[in-house]
């Protein structure tokens, strides 16, 4: 341990890179779930336009959605914020 700080190769790590690197995986975590509930609605809807419209694909249309809402969104921007910071630090930390 070097003061506090974790030490990786032998370097120090930065903390606002190691906060960053947080939320970024954070932010595909959001992405990655919501886009999946997604897929799910499309593939229950087109089940349920292919036959017929039972209330357990209505329920699951729904579910999809609502989460994919809760999920996607954030996750969008976190990781835009994440790409952001990233392009405004005028050059990487190094001691």
């Amino acid at each position: 341990m070097v003061s506090g700080e974790d030490a990786v190769d032998g370097e120090a790590v930065d903390p606002v890179r190691a906060s960053r690197a947080r939320w970024a995986r954070w932010g595909a975590l959001g992405k990655r779930v919501g886009y999946g509930l997604v897929l799910v609605s499309i593939v229950a809807f087109a089940l349920g336009a292919a036959g017929e419209f039972s209330d357990v694909l209505i329920v699951v249309v729904m579910i999809g959605l609502v989460g994919s809402i809760f999920t996607l969104a954030p996750g969008l921007v976190i990781g835009y914020g994440v790409k952001k910071a990233e392009r405004e630090d005028p050059e990487p930390r190094r001691r």
